[in-house]
């Protein structure tokens, strides 16, 4: 029996809820996260008629890109769309979810499939965070120091970019004495004992502590297992804002603009004047991404694909970049398919729907 809480583990095994910025409001908004779950609608936003849709459909689990509640609510009155959504989702037992932000800031997620979608190459993250990742240390015997090292990697560690098992070890000798309350893997009570021993180093980020120091006791030999946590100033290169990649082959501005207009499905495309200059390398962000302009610039992007930018903010451009600003809902509407995309591959006998709602409150004319 699948609960809702399975569901949501597994999307923040990607996508995890320490990841979202400090505004934000990721995770399960309305529900009881072990209830269990009758099928998932999937949607970017929500709204009454999207949960109007899941109940239609038996669906009491919405997964939403955008959070349907950033601030505190302090009455439930219905005086608004997001009063009225969340009663309607209580009283009908729908629970709500999101990820928001934590899901921009994964390499696997929502500029990932920007990228994908315009035929990016070669990407990485823009702008990447700084301060996420820990580095452990701790002292083994020789004869069990693979099994610990194994243990700490199926729990995450030991991760740099592509290469991953990544740890360093140097040999020694440890010494240690036990009271006459401990029972020693080596030695004997009361006497200083000399224990050749692996000093092993690895690397994880910090969601995963728990995981690790975990994995850690429970593969270590030792009653008292000695290690330390140092936090690292590293970028985590697969965290962060943004992402930038190139084409395989370069072309003129027209007609890169035809190509992200086409394949982002938007009615209109935004931009800044012309710059003479072929787009090879193009940077995106999903959703308000003006503040990374200079970012784009400084990675030797010809182009930069975003949304939400403000008049007086295209002239930051200076000539230096195409800035191309295809509307905030045309940049993000294919989360819904990443979502689908995860829950299908992990859940592939579980009912996943797609809203067929369009949620976008911008309309052309």
């Amino acid at each position: 029996m699948l609960r809702i809480k399975d569901i949501t583990s597994y999307l923040e095994s990607i996508a995890p809820l320490s990841l979202q910025e400090s505004y934000d409001n990721a995770g399960l908004i309305v529900g009881d996260p072990f209830a269990k779950v009758t099928g998932a609608l999937i949607c970017l936003d929500s709204t009454e008629e999207v949960i109007a849709e899941a109940i239609k459909n038996k669906c009491n689990l919405v997964i939403a890109h955008h959070p349907i509640i950033f601030g505190g609510l302090k009455k439930l009155n219905g005086k608004n769309y997001v009063e009225r959504t969340v009663m309607m989702a209580i009283k009908n037992d729908i629970a709500i979810y999101a990820a928001h932000t934590n899901l921009d800031n994964v390499s696997q997620g929502v500029n990932a499939m920007i990228c994908s979608k315009l035929g990016l190459t070669d990407t990485q993250i823009l702008s990447p965070k700084t301060g996420l990742l820990r580095k452990l240390v701790t002292f083994c015997p020789v004869d069990k120091a693979g099994k610990v090292r194994q243990a700490l990697f199926a729990a995450g560690a030991g991760q740099i970019g592509n290469y991953d098992e990544c740890s360093f070890n140097a040999e020694g000798f440890g010494t240690f004495r036990g009271s006459d309350d401990t029972n020693p893997y080596v030695g004997e009570r009361g006497k200083q004992h000399r224990e050749n021993e692996l000093k092993i180093e690895t690397i994880f980020p910090q969601y995963l502590e728990p995981a690790v120091i975990k994995a850690l006791l429970n593969s270590h030999p030792y009653e008292e297992v000695a290690y330390d946590i140092v936090p690292l100033g590293n970028v985590h290169p697969r965290v962060g804002s943004g992402m930038v990649g190139e084409f395989k082959k370069e072309m003129d501005e027209k007609t890169f603009l035809k190509s992200v207009k086409s394949k982002m499905e938007c009615g209109v495309v935004r931009h800044t004047a012309f710059t003479g200059k072929k787009i090879k390398r193009v940077a995106v962000c999903g959703g308000a991404g003006s503040f990374l302009l200079k970012a784009a610039i400084g990675a030797g992007a010809d182009a930069y694909v975003s949304a939400d930018f403000k008049y007086h903010e295209f002239f930051d451009a200076e000539g230096k970049i195409l800035v191309s600003d295809i509307g905030h809902f045309e940049s993000e509407q294919f989360t819904k398919d990443l979502f689908y995309s995860f829950l299908t591959d992990k859940f592939p006998n579980f009912a996943v729907r797609l809203t067929k709602i369009n949620t976008n409150p911008i309309n052309y004319f």
